[in-house]
């Protein structure tokens, strides 16, 4: 399974994953455009309003 998150590229999360599955985008509008969402860990808070606006 291929989680769709962005982050900061300093995040340890992120330095974790799997070179072959980074993906860059340009923005954070371009990243969100091909659904993907916010870190929960470097972007807590961006993380929280995308939960509350996506809760099933």
């Amino acid at each position: 399974m291929k989680l769709k998150i962005y982050g900061d590229l300093g995040c340890s999360s992120g330095k974790r994953m799997r070179k072959e599955n980074r993906v860059f985008f340009h923005s954070e509008a371009e990243a969100l455009q091909h659904y993907y969402r916010p870190c929960g860990h470097c972007l807590k808070e961006k993380y929280k309003a995308w939960k509350l606006d996506h809760k099933r």
